[in-house]
């Protein structure tokens, strides 16, 4: 879609406005949006962009750091050694200065990608249902050995003697197919 304003660029932003009953839909690019802020309610000087929405949504830890203001004081001091962007400057501005920022703020991102992804942290992709037969075999034979290892160190031997025998026939399946570890 092409932005309503200028004609020219792609509309990245999309409006719409409830006036009286009446619906209007408004279609621009981040540089008409900017020009045009105080019509959409925006300050015109604001700097609003895509980037400051997702800053907004990564900044979940504003409140938390008004109540308990000691016990986030080494987040600010957080900073990426290739790029020195800190952890607060990535907050506001919701993109990475480099490659190794990802590493330098790993811990603070594992709440953030737990929140987008329902949890999960670790991709697994998917597996196609034709020729993955082995496959799922296999990856159902590695959440067992976790599972397992976690029964183990709870030291819960009954449980863990069943996973290891579930264990053990999902090996012997693997073996009669002739695709063994």
């Amino acid at each position: 879609m092409i932005c309503q304003e200028c004609k020219q660029r792609p509309a990245t932003m999309h409006f719409t406005k409830i006036i009286n009953g009446e619906k209007t839909e408004i279609h621009l690019c981040e540089h008409c949006a900017q020009e045009h802020g105080n019509v959409f309610m925006f300050p015109e000087n604001s700097g609003f962009s895509i980037h400051n929405l997702l800053s907004g949504l990564l900044n979940f830890e504003s409140p938390i750091k008004e109540t308990m203001p000691n016990a986030f004081q080494g987040m600010d001091l957080l900073q990426c050694e290739r790029c020195n962007m800190t952890y607060h400057q990535f907050t506001k501005i919701g993109r990475f200065g480099c490659s190794h920022c990802y590493h330098a703020f790993a811990k603070q991102l594992q709440p953030i990608l737990k929140r987008l992804h329902s949890g999960n942290t670790i991709h697994a992709g998917k597996i196609p249902k034709r020729i993955g037969g082995t496959i799922h075999v296999r990856k159902q034979i590695e959440q067992l050995k976790q599972r397992l290892q976690e029964l183990i160190m709870k030291e819960e031997f009954e449980k863990a003697a069943e996973v290891r025998d579930q264990i053990r026939s999902l090996e012997a399946q693997l073996s009669e197919h002739g695709e063994g570890e």
